[in-house]
């Protein structure tokens, strides 16, 4: 995914299969529409007033923490984005820092912000915050793990070498896509972890809950059968009443 300007209009490919949702729900969840064209006009131009530009951070588009951090009168400072044209890197891939107090250091990368070309590292470059000070309370210090720019402050690590490495992506004899070392030419396969979202490990291994989702065969059954008689004719029937009585005459002027 490209990114250009100052700040992110779409959500990343990588966010969405995280989250398992449909791609219309998680952009309903974090635009903020100010007017539309009212639905059932055909006659008027389809056209909205929304915002376009979002701040992400973090916290996931679709949160209620996303949307306050995007409330109107909420935006900070501008932020320039590098244009990435082919995303390397995943959940679970093994990485070396480049920069800071943990340079030269290699850990796991356990979440991706792919709008903000933001990868997170488990234990490293971490920080102290303290939450949930008052004035009767000193709060609670607990250790914080900030994000490194994929550009410039972290790199994959070869698997020949165990030594940083820039890498870029070619094609096999069968056609398949791979990630492949510029220092060994070592293909560096994508990890399982990429593939686990909120709800399963791997797709192999989800199954589904029969006791909640509608089965095929429920799907396809046929329940109802129309006729033309009302609601209350359909419950005399069913409960073998008759009705006997003829309606007085009425008289329409």
């Amino acid at each position: 995914m490209r990114i250009y300007g100052y700040l992110a209009k779409k959500v990343g490919d990588l966010t969405i299969k995280y989250s398992n949702f449909p791609e219309s729900y998680v952009k309903k969840s974090y635009e903020q529409v100010y007017w539309k064209t009212p639905a059932g006009y055909p006659q008027y131009k389809k056209a909205q007033v929304a915002r376009k530009k979002y701040r992400f951070t973090t916290n996931r588009p679709w949160t209620g923490q996303f949307r306050q951090q995007n409330e109107p009168g909420t935006l900070r400072k501008k932020v320039f984005l590098e244009p990435i044209r082919d995303w390397t890197f995943f959940r679970g891939d093994r990485v070396e820092v480049m920069v800071g107090k943990d340079k030269g250091k290699q850990g796991i990368v356990s979440q991706v912000i792919q709008e903000r070309n933001w990868v997170i590292v488990e234990g490293l470059n971490t920080h102290l915050r303290v939450v949930g000070k008052d004035k009767n309370f000193p709060g609670i210090t607990i250790q914080s793990e900030a994000p490194l720019l994929v550009t410039s402050d972290v790199k994959l690590v070869d698997p020949e070498s165990l030594k940083a490495t820039d890498v870029e992506w070619r094609y096999t004899e069968e056609g398949d896509k791979v990630r492949v070392s510029l220092a060994s030419s070592r293909i560096i396969p994508i990890p399982k972890t990429a593939e686990e979202t909120i709800d399963y490990k791997s797709k192999e291994l989800y199954i589904d809950n029969i006791e909640k989702d509608t089965t095929a065969d429920a799907a396809t059954k046929i329940t109802f059968a129309p006729k033309l008689r009302t609601f209350e004719m359909d419950i005399m029937e069913e409960m073998g009443i008759k009705e006997d009585r003829v309606p007085a005459k009425s008289y329409w002027y």
